[in-house]
């Protein structure tokens, strides 16, 4: 982990209530897709986790929605510098994917999975990407996928774009085999991957947090193998290790 002051790039909406940031600074505590990132903001105590959905030697890539105080200053930045932690977290474990890896994204959940997808392309396998969203206003990254390779299903859950339904519906028609899975999303989308897949995968877990790198135990959870922190001991965890 690493903290210090990042410029703001690039910072714009790309769906509805999402926006897309580029911040530069040093990225070299980042070793896996699936880690994140933890901004302090000016007036707020407590920092903003976000997810990293790319990085470069020197720029970090986030897209977040707005939902609260903090991200709606974020969406207001157009240039200045952030004060971040980087390199939190654990991160998805590429080396466990197989031949045939499987990607889930729902929501804000799919920013990670671009990443990991860059990595799973640059071992020559071609990931299928199942991403999940309310309506077709909501959807982003289709096309940036699309452009790695990968084959891409989406869904809306008002049927408006791509198929009707959720991410499980889309996986059960691609009729596809997969060797291992990926996924990221709100907790109700976790669930009903976990109960719907036939093979071992992994989880992120979206959770509120305090200090972001595992000393105020406010985002621990009981697993199978007992208590972890989300923001340090996560927050990907594996199928298996789940209690719901």
């Amino acid at each position: 982990m690493t903290q210090g002051l990042y410029k703001i790039i690039e910072n714009y909406k790309i769906a509805k209530d999402v926006y897309k940031m580029i911040l530069e600074g040093d990225t070299s505590a980042i070793t896996d897709s699936g880690q994140f990132i933890n901004i302090k903001l000016d007036g707020l105590f407590l920092r903003r986790p976000i997810s990293i959905c790319d990085w470069t030697e020197n720029t970090i890539t986030i897209i977040y929605k707005v939902v609260g105080e903090g991200t709606e200053k974020m969406a207001e930045m157009t240039d200045g510098v952030l004060d971040v932690l980087v390199g939190l977290g654990n991160g998805f474990d590429v080396s466990k994917s197989g031949d045939a890896p499987l990607l889930i994204g729902g929501g804000v959940g799919t920013p990670p999975m671009y990443g990991l997808a860059k990595k799973l392309v640059a071992k020559g396998l071609k990931p299928l990407v199942v991403l999940g969203f309310a309506s077709k206003d909501d959807v982003f990254y289709e096309a940036e996928f699309k452009a790695l390779g990968c084959e891409v299903m989406i869904t809306t859950v008002d049927g408006s774009y791509g198929i009707k339904g959720f991410v499980t519906d889309a996986i059960k028609q691609s009729g596809k085999e997969y060797s291992y899975f990926y996924t990221c999303g709100p907790l109700p989308m976790l669930k009903a991957v976990y109960d719907g897949t036939v093979t071992s995968g992994e989880l992120s877990f979206e959770e509120r947090m305090g200090c972001g790198f595992g000393a105020c135990m406010g985002c621990s959870c009981k697993t199978k193998y007992g208590n972890k922190r989300i923001c340090k001991d996560g927050p990907v965890l594996v199928k298996e290790e789940v209690i719901w």
